[in-house]
């Protein structure tokens, strides 16, 4: 019996979050692990994410705690706030550089990388990981006006998969969502559901 592949996930967790509400989703991240696990042995399962460093009450903590309990290796750091030249306060949180050297950092121990995202950036690390005989799948989506996934991106990858044909098998149930919302109006407090929480994450 032949081994089973040995994969990696790498979530660009604003990415993913932008591209599952553009098709008007959410993500429940016990079923989506569990999806992978069924394709081989899930090495591990990477989610990047900024933080608000500052903020008593970061919307997005409860879903990286549970993501830190529940098989993900989670990877985040402080936003930095900045003053654009229109004098506008932003706020920036890119973990492509974390991403990118964890990635090739693995592939000396996998044999097929996942990457949430369809940031454009991401080329070079696919061609790279690629020449180490990493087969490379990108989830995002074209399904929406416009694609969410750069072209140059979805060329590059070994195989493209639409989150469209995921969203049956990790999809949170919307009756499971209308629940949890009714409870938190209830209660008068922001709840997050223990099985699936919430994500709001900052966007660069």
């Amino acid at each position: 019996m032949p081994n089973p592949e040995r994969i990696a996930l790498f979530i660009d967790g604003a990415n993913l979050y932008a591209s599952a509400k553009s098709l008007g989703f959410d993500i429940d991240y016990k079923r989506l692990l569990k999806e992978f696990q069924s394709k081989g042995r899930l090495i591990r399962a990477f989610y990047y994410t900024a933080l608000v460093d500052d903020a008593e009450y970061s919307s997005i903590r409860p879903l990286v705690d549970w993501l830190d309990y529940n098989g993900y290796s989670v990877v985040t750091k402080p936003t930095k706030e900045f003053v654009d030249s229109t004098g506008r306060r932003k706020v920036k949180g890119n973990m492509d550089i974390e991403l990118a050297v964890t990635a090739m950092e693995m592939a000396s121990y996998i044999d097929s990388m996942v990457l949430f995202s369809g940031d454009g950036d991401f080329r070079s690390l696919v061609e790279a990981v690629q020449r180490k005989g990493v087969r490379v799948s990108v989830v995002s989506t074209v399904s929406t006006q416009p694609a969410m996934v750069a072209d140059e991106l979805r060329r590059q990858s070994d195989e493209f998969i639409d989150l469209v044909t995921l969203m049956p098998r990790i999809g949170r149930d919307p009756s499971e969502r209308a629940a949890r919302l009714s409870r938190a109006h209830a209660f008068g407090a922001h709840a997050t559901a223990a099985g699936s929480p919430n994500e709001e994450p900052v966007r660069e």
